[in-house]
């Protein structure tokens, strides 16, 4: 799980967040890029202008066991894709 935010910053685009929203929603259906790994910095499903989007990520992510809160948020210190550093030799 990433927020749009971290996976602007990953892309070398820092403060594009928006154009990663864009370019997600712009993924044909279907499509192999997992865009439902991707929420915003509050650790919130971001509103869609198609109807029925957010559910549709709310499912896709519990179905892989992300458990959202009352709020429908997902805890980001939990969940956040983490980049590892180089393998240390044991």
């Amino acid at each position: 799980m990433a927020t749009y935010g971290q996976v602007a910053e990953l892309a070398r685009l820092p403060g594009r967040a928006r154009q990663v929203g864009y370019a997600l929603h712009s993924l044909r259906s279907p499509s192999n890029v997992p865009w439902h790994r991707v929420i915003n910095a509050n650790g919130e499903i971001s509103r869609r202008a198609v109807f029925g989007a957010e559910i549709r990520q709310q499912h896709l992510l519990e179905a892989e066991g992300v458990i959202l809160d009352a709020r429908g948020r997902v805890s980001l210190s939990k969940y956040r894709w983490q980049e590892r550093g180089p393998q240390q030799a044991d």
